[in-house]
């Protein structure tokens, strides 16, 4: 027996997506990081199920490619939203995830807009392991006299996020060191995506991320919406910028009347596939 699958990719962030709407599917952690190995199996960074919801229009499961469960994606849910506006009709579609719901919006016929909702910003809804304030939190990489990094900003867009921000855009290897250091520092009891932005002017930030879970990716939505809230928390940016990932540009806005963060970006369909049971 085999599963129909889609290719699909954010700006960058690549996905296998399952329609499990009919038909349950619900791989084990293993299973989840032999489809999402690159070298072995479909290759992705993310495995995404989109399952019935009893409020939403469907709900998106969530494996990163180590096969844990998370929370959300907001790449994967501009690809989640498009298949179901494309399959429906809708010009607009609520998706359920683990994060809470969402709202995706069609912008044109290969453009999406996810409202991501309120940005999380205390200590204990991110969460931080000890009360902090979240605009500039008490952590820091190097020496303790002369720290290489220090004081990122923390925000839940649904998952948890740090974001450092430098006045250079670093290598792969610092954001592999870097990241894979604090993915898992104590301070973080469900671990942490790791960003780090440059500031290249108040409307245009270029974003590197080390995904918890998935490593060093091309994209990462949620990422992206993180490193815009965090900035503008501290004067760094506007409310509205584009966001320059590895793998494209997504426009990000965090609406003063609603709190709400809306991310824009591309949708892309690589190809389709079948899964082995």
């Amino acid at each position: 027996m085999t599963r129909p699958f889609v290719k699909m990719n954010g700006a960058g962030n690549d996905f296998v997506v399952v329609d499990a709407l009919t038909e349950p599917f619900a791989p084990t952690a293993e299973q989840a990081r032999a489809i999402a190995d690159r070298a072995t199996g479909q290759g992705c960074d993310q495995l995404i199920a989109i399952a019935p919801s009893d409020r939403a229009d469907a709900f998106m499961r969530v494996w990163n490619a180590d096969g844990g469960v998370v929370e959300t994606c907001g790449n994967a849910l501009r690809c989640v939203g498009w298949m179901l506006m494309e399959s429906t009709g809708k010009d607009q579609v609520t998706i359920d995830t683990l994060g809470g719901p969402t709202t995706a919006r069609k912008v044109s016929s290969h453009e999406v807009q996810v409202d991501m909702g309120r940005p999380r910003l205390d200590w204990a809804e991110i969460p931080l392991a000890e009360d902090m304030d979240t605009r500039g939190i008490e952590l820091q990489v190097g020496p303790i006299d002369d720290p290489v990094l220090h004081t990122p900003g923390a925000v839940s867009m649904g998952n948890p996020h740090v974001v450092f921000f430098m006045d250079h855009v670093p290598d792969d290897g610092f954001v592999r060191g870097t990241g894979s250091l604090i993915e898992h520092h104590p301070l973080f009891p469900q671990g942490v995506n790791v960003g780090f932005a440059h500031i290249l002017a108040p409307d245009r930030i270029r974003l590197r991320v080390w995904e918890r879970g998935a490593g060093l990716t091309r994209a990462c939505g949620t990422g992206a919406c993180a490193a815009l809230v965090a900035a503008a928390r501290r004067g760094l940016s506007a409310r509205r910028a584009t966001v320059v990932v590895d793998g494209g540009e997504l426009v990000i806005e965090w609406d003063e009347a609603t709190d709400h963060v809306l991310m824009t970006g591309p949708v892309e369909v690589e190809r389709t596939g079948r899964l082995s049971a």
